[in-house]
């Protein structure tokens, strides 16, 4: 069910010019690409990142090392296994590898790890930069509310060796951690175009997934 969309060439392109360095071997774009095209991935794939890119760029004056923050969005989700837990740290570490290919300054890898490891979303980010590629990666939730539902569909897809009942008990109690925060979104400007409808799709989903458990 993985979508079969495909990041140009020039995307990829721009990444490392904004990087200033030469781009890694041709490999790893072709291994990126397989990952977020795998048939068990929904919502994970390359439209995801597309969608991040596009928000990134919307908000690029905001951010302080917009170079670093592209390069996460791109391997954030690179390993996606929903059996395993350490997702991020194992595309932090692949990214790791990649962008040391090409001679990327350590300072630069190790804050590009550290956005990767805080979407996770399991502690409030450790940067304002963090903090725009936390709500960039969340804006799905403050989607029109079509757009939400096909979002939910993927995410089943995802975990479809899940039994119902269970995968709705668990991802109903998931969305009530987001909607009980203070705010879903730690920055003023998302909070501005997102919140409120996040709050309202994340309502009519919880309420949908506790009925059905």
């Amino acid at each position: 069910m993985a979508q079969m969309v495909t990041i140009a060439p020039d995307d990829w392109q721009r990444l490392w010019q904004a990087l200033q360095v030469a781009p890694p071997e041709e490999r790893y774009f072709v291994a990126l690409q397989e990952y977020y095209t795998a048939p068990e991935r929904a919502y994970h794939t390359l439209t995801h990142i597309a969608e991040c890119l596009a928000h990134l760029a919307a908000v690029t004056p905001l951010a302080e090392h917009a170079a670093a923050l592209q390069a996460a969005i791109w391997f954030h989700d690179v390993i996606y296994d929903p059996r395993r837990h350490d997702n991020e740290a194992a595309s932090a570490a692949w990214a790791t590898t990649v962008l040391g290919s090409v001679g990327v300054s350590t300072a630069m890898i190790g804050m590009v790890q550290q956005f990767i490891e805080d979407t996770a979303h399991r502690h409030p980010p450790r940067s304002t930069d963090s903090a725009l590629l936390v709500d960039i990666d969340l804006t799905i939730l403050g989607a029109p509310s079509n757009r939400f539902a096909q979002y939910e569909t993927q995410i089943r897809h995802e975990y479809a060796w899940v039994p119902w009942p269970t995968y709705c008990q668990r991802r109903a109690d998931l969305l009530q951690q987001f909607l009980e925060r203070p705010t879903i979104y730690q920055t003023a400007l998302f909070q501005d175009r997102f919140e409120d409808q996040a709050r309202r799709n994340l309502k009519r989903s919880i309420h949908r997934l506790y009925r059905e458990a």
